[in-house]
């Protein structure tokens, strides 16, 4: 491991070196790609240069005890001794986690896919519901969502909606949120006050940059607009805006009518039809790979319930770490970081045993 740091370290000072050159910002691709790398390896660097200071501390300190006869000054060096011990195992820790492999989609912007299970109108109020959790949740780390496509139900619901979500690590945290999302509690469709049980599917792909490569050839598509339904609205149902993309190969369709003009419907529309195709790969690699499974919460599996939310009880359950929480409302009201943060340090704890048994 301190092999590997100390490379990391030289690399580091290399492209510092590099980005003080006055003509850097000469070829900006370039450019962009040594302050990405700086930005990845700065965390790495700066914990290690502070392991490094701390052993320094303990070897002094060890020094000084051996020459000091001074009990009250005995007693300082001893302390900070255990300090700084302390501290050296902490950052120990960290550097394992921080040198863990890096999922390559963790920078990227989202996609979210919410779908009404089962349930029926429950089941779409619950979606609907989610869909808001998210939606207070990025706006707390001022993270912007916007809207692709949106099938709601008179009462409230939402049989289905996609969106995207953009900001910095997105994918890197929402990623754990992928999979089976179970409510219960009392319908307010349901007169004979019984609890119901009702689902929703959650799925968050990577948004497909042009780093990534995904081809659609034009053949395999076909191309439908028609006006937006809904709710109404300026422009709702007056022009032929909204477009539909149906991909042949794989049965995919998508939809997108959110946007008055047709174009930016269309551009959003293939975005999403890039996401799920990228998604599907990951999938397939997913599902080939059994020792990935192995280090991941949980299956990974679209089709595993991950969390239930019981009213009546006011708490929240995450089946894959074993976490309940007491405060239902404010997790629907986007409080899930406390969540992510334990699925977070439950995949990194899972990842370092697997790689501790290699």
């Amino acid at each position: 491991m301190f092999d590997k740091l100390d490379d990391l370290l030289r690399r580091f000072e290399e492209i510092t070196n590099e980005l003080s050159e006055p003509t850097v910002t000469d070829n900006q691709t370039r450019f962009r790609a040594l302050m990405k790398e700086q930005s990845d390896l700065t965390p790495i660097v700066e914990a290690y240069k502070e392991y490094k200071k701390c052993n320094n501390d303990i070897k002094d300190s060890l020094e000084m005890l051996e020459a000091e006869n001074d009990e009250d000054m005995r007693e300082m060096l001893k302390e900070e001794l255990s300090d700084a011990k302390k501290r050296v195992a902490e950052l120990e820790q960290e550097l394992k986690i921080l040198l863990l492999p890096k999922d390559p989609n963790d920078d990227k912007n989202v996609i979210v896919e919410i779908r009404a299970g089962a349930g029926g109108d429950e089941a779409a109020l619950f979606a609907a519901e989610i869909y808001r959790m998210y939606v207070h949740y990025a706006e707390g780390r001022r993270w912007k969502v916007e809207l692709i496509n949106v099938d709601e139900i008179g009462i409230g619901g939402m049989k289905e909606v996609q969106f995207t979500i953009t900001g910095q690590g997105a994918y890197s945290v929402m990623k754990y949120e992928s999979g089976v999302h179970r409510v219960q509690r009392v319908p307010e469709t349901e007169s004979g006050g019984r609890i119901h049980t009702s689902t929703c599917s959650v799925a968050v792909m990577p948004e497909v940059d042009e780093d990534i490569d995904i081809t659609i050839d034009e053949k395999d598509i076909r191309i439908d607009v028609m006006r937006a339904s809904g709710n109404g609205g300026q422009c709702v149902n007056t022009t032929d805006s909204a477009v539909r993309l149906t991909h042949y190969p794989t049965g995919i369709v998508v939809y997108s009518q959110t946007e008055k003009s047709q174009i930016q419907n269309k551009a959003k529309a293939f975005a999403l039809l890039k996401s799920k195709l990228y998604d599907m790969e990951q999938q397939k690699r997913h599902d080939a790979e059994a020792d990935l499974r192995r280090s991941q919460i949980g299956t990974g599996d679209r089709s595993e319930k991950i969390r239930t939310y019981n009213f009546p009880q006011g708490r929240v359950t995450d089946h894959r770490i074993g976490l309940t929480i007491y405060k239902l409302d404010k997790v629907m009201n986007g409080d899930i970081q406390e969540i992510l943060d334990a699925c977070i340090a439950a995949d990194q704890a899972a990842k370092l045993t697997r790689m501790n048994e290699e």
